[in-house]
This record gives C-alpha cells, structure tokens and sequence, in this order.
C-alpha cells in the first residue's frame, strides 16, 4: 500500500517538465533519456584509438520501399567532425541541423573551425535549457560526437538529453548501452594505441558481441575520423566506409578473435 501510495504521488509530478518530484526528480526528462535510448531499438557504438575517432552503428531500413541509401544515423556536421545520433529519427535531425547551424556560425564569427569540445558544450547548453521551460520538451536523442583536433588529437563526446556532456575514450548508447559498454571496458586501456583499422574492428567486434550476431556490411555503418596523414599537417576529413571495406574489417574479425 505504501509502494503504491508513493508510486500515485510520483506520478502527479510528472506531467510537466519544469516540477521537481518529491524525491528529487524531472520525471519527463528521465523518460525523453529512456526514449532516446529505446525509441530505434538500435545500438551505437564509438572508440577513439590513438589517431582516429570511430563510429558505428547498426542499419536497418524500416520499409522495404524506402530507399536504403536515405536511411542513416551518422552525419557529417562540418569536413572534419561528424556526429552519430540515436534516438527518434525526427528528433535526431533537428538536433543535427542545430549542430551545422552552431558550428558554421562559430566558423564566420571566429574565422576557424569550431572545436568539438566547444560544439559539445553549446549542444549541451542548450538541451539543458529545454528542460527548464514548460513551453520547451527535450529532444529524445542522443549525440556522440567525435573529430581529430589539430592540438588534443582524436576527440570524444557524448551528450544527452538532460545536458550532461563528457569526453570519452570509448562510448555507447541505444538499447544495449549497459552491455557494449562493460565490453568497452575491457581494453580501455588499449584503445590508446590502437591505429584507425585496429579502432574499427575493435567497435565493431563490440557491436556484433552485445548483439550476439554476425553482420553483413549492408546492415551497420561506419565512419572514420583520422589524424593527419603526414606530422604537423591537418586532420583528414571524415569518410564513410563503403561496404566493401566494412565487408574487409568483418573477415578479419571473423577470422581472429578479440
């Protein structure tokens, strides 16, 4: 009886996002973190290696009408840094679009290309501020963003709906979060010297683990962030892997074990 009488009294404090909760919670922006993480049903997965930021994810085309090359859910926000989403697809690409309008704004404001640091930061800024307006929701999508800065090397971050922003070795996110990330966990200490094909493999291997499935190229995509091919020289800029090369990275997998 207790149970349920608290249960009633929680649930009145969540009908509206700017209310506290008598134990000290915003209710709707812990469900918009539980929608992004379950709304796809996909899982996601990014590791940064000693000169390349990758990420990964799973594909699936929701109709076989729907053309299958329009069904994404990594984007490139500038040349040099792009940012994987999950969540619920419309939600997804307004968060996109916010993060191309911020990061050409800073570049003709400031006559630079905007750190991924300081895009993370404002991204999270702003989600933050949607969860203190009752006219405002958050948007339930996940943001991992990743680049090579020209001075901190390869670089990390993932932002959620309530705000938080932290910079990570390696990350996840989507329906089996908690699983892909104890894998991760295991050679965090390697990631540092891995190089960009060693990096792929490892975030595939993890994909393919918590999902206890062999994929086919066509049913992931991957995209590569690397350093700069010569010393002192700049960032390469992001590139989607084709299949063939997704095909290549999952033979080596099959035939060796991580």
């Amino acid at each position: 009886e207790v149970r349920g009488a608290r249960m009633s009294r929680d649930s009145n404090y969540d009908h509206h996002i700017s209310i506290f909760s008598s134990a000290g919670k915003l209710y709707q922006v812990e469900y918009a973190i539980r929608c992004a993480q379950t709304a796809s049903g996909l899982t996601s997965i990014a590791a940064r290696g000693k000169d390349a930021v990758v990420l990964v994810t799973q594909k699936k085309v929701p109709d076989r009408l729907v053309d299958p090359s329009s069904v994404t859910n990594i984007f490139k926000v500038t040349e040099k840094l792009a940012v994987l989403m999950t969540g619920m697809p419309a939600d997804c690409r307004a968060a996109v679009t916010r993060l191309r309008h911020e990061a050409n704004e800073f570049k003709f404001q400031y006559g630079y290309a905007m750190p991924v640091a300081s895009l993370a930061k404002r991204i999270a800024d702003i989600s933050q501020v949607y969860t203190q307006k009752a006219s405002l929701r958050p948007l339930a999508a996940i943001c991992v963003l990743g680049a090579v800065d020209d001075e901190l090397g390869p670089q990390l971050f993932k932002v959620d709906p309530a705000g938080h922003f932290f910079p990570y070795f390696a990350t996840a996110a989507g329906a089996k979060e908690s699983e892909a990330n104890n894998f991760l966990e295991k050679k965090v200490d390697e990631l540092a010297t891995y190089d960009a094909d060693q990096t792929t493999r490892y975030a595939v291997a993890a994909l393919q683990s918590v999902l206890s499935a062999d994929f086919k190229a066509t049913e992931i995509e991957v995209l590569i962030l690397e350093g700069p091919k010569t010393p002192g020289g700049p960032a390469q800029r992001a590139r989607t892997l084709t299949d063939r090369e997704i095909d290549a990275h999952l033979n080596v997998l099959a035939e060796t074990d991580l």
